[in-house]
């Protein structure tokens, strides 16, 4: 019964044309399946893996791109006096060999992108419970493993070709549709003339005035205004308004940089519409990087950062538009931020 939903979504992969790439992001038991824009997926075991984790990662379209890797580590696990985890693994009890021709092997880390070895290796352990690491609490749970292959193999449209994972069938590697094209986001201004003295001492007496006369929780004390020259006639004015537990929410303006001062409340609209169903995005943790020209949110799942959500975006010289969003929803201690799967890219 747990399983005819995902049936369900299967079918409905297959029967319908991918006229766009709408993010995904899906789990099946102990296993997590993101694809982005591009129809690029990867997934991974989660839950509790005492920081033993093996990543599949695999591209859209005819050419068959694929990488696996199994890791030992961990976020807040540093390896200091473990051996080489090599000769140590598990296939439920038994000891796994693998093709060392076809893995670079270092001491924690093994990793192949040879399509005969990623598809052997899967075939062979797809049925099975578990991977573990003897002498540790190591575990890669095998469970959902073949609905996560059979999720991407879907998505990709792969399911009765040769390129296929699970259902492999006789049709040829080019019957498997490309990647969509990547979109892109312009820049407005790459270098606008710096701020000067008055401007700035200006504008942040202004921002002063927005931060007393916005509606915000944040105790006065701890508030700040922050302003960065976005173009040659804009600038980017930021203000902190709410705390929580480790997280900041700052709202933002686009204000003119001559007075009067003209002044826009920022919106971060996201071009697709996650789970939550809220295409658009609080200023979590906003930061602005004036080297890259683009604003920053992290919204954070805990105080440890090992979940939740991170994004970059870009100004056009009418708004921010999106250039990345990476989710990470599992909480499990193994990576941060800047390792979490992404569900849009852009160029």
């Amino acid at each position: 019964m747990r399983y005819r939903s995902v049936l369900t979504l299967f079918f409905g992969l297959l029967a319908a044309p991918l006229l766009c790439a709408a993010p995904a992001q899906q789990t099946f038991s102990d296993w997590q399946v993101t694809c982005n824009n591009q129809n690029f997926c990867v997934a991974r075991n989660i839950g509790e893996h005492q920081g033993l984790v093996m990543t599949l990662e695999r591209s859209a379209g005819a050419r068959t791109d694929a990488t696996l890797r199994i890791d030992y580590g961990g976020i807040d696990a540093p390896i200091t006096k473990e051996p080489p985890i090599a000769g140590r693994l598990l296939f439920d009890g038994q000891p796994l060999a693998l093709a060392g021709e076809r893995w670079q092997i270092t001491p924690w880390h093994l990793v192949t992108d040879n399509t005969d070895a990623i598809t052997s290796f899967l075939k062979n352990i797809q049925e099975g419970q578990s991977l573990t690491l003897q002498g540790s609490k190591g575990t890669i749970s095998l469970l959902g493993l073949k609905a996560a292959l059979l999720f991407i193999d879907a998505l990709q449209k792969r399911v009765g070709s040769e390129t296929a994972w699970i259902k492999k069938g006789d049709s040829p590697s080019l019957s498997v549709p490309p990647a969509p094209a990547l979109k892109k986001v312009a820049t407005a201004n790459v270098a606008p003339t710096p701020l000067t003295h008055q401007e700035l001492n200006d504008l942040l007496d202004y921002g002063t005035w927005r931060m007393n006369s916005s509606q915000c929780s944040l105790d006065p004390m701890r508030r700040q205004v922050r302003v960065s020259a976005l173009t040659d006639d804009k600038a980017l004015l930021l203000i902190d308004c709410e705390a929580g537990a480790y997280n900041l929410v700052e709202r933002a303006w686009l204000v003119s940089r001559e007075k009067p001062f003209a002044a826009r409340l920022v919106r971060l609209l996201l071009p697709f519409t996650p789970d939550n169903g809220n295409d658009e995005m609080e200023l979590m943790n906003a930061a602005f990087d004036e080297k890259t020209r683009e604003l920053t949110t992290l919204s954070k799942g805990r105080s440890l950062a090992d979940c939740g959500v991170s994004s970059r975006w870009r100004f056009d010289g009418q708004r921010f538009r999106l250039v990345r969003y990476a989710q990470e929803p599992s909480c499990d201690s193994w990576h941060g931020p800047d390792a979490w799967p992404t569900l849009w890219v852009t160029r």
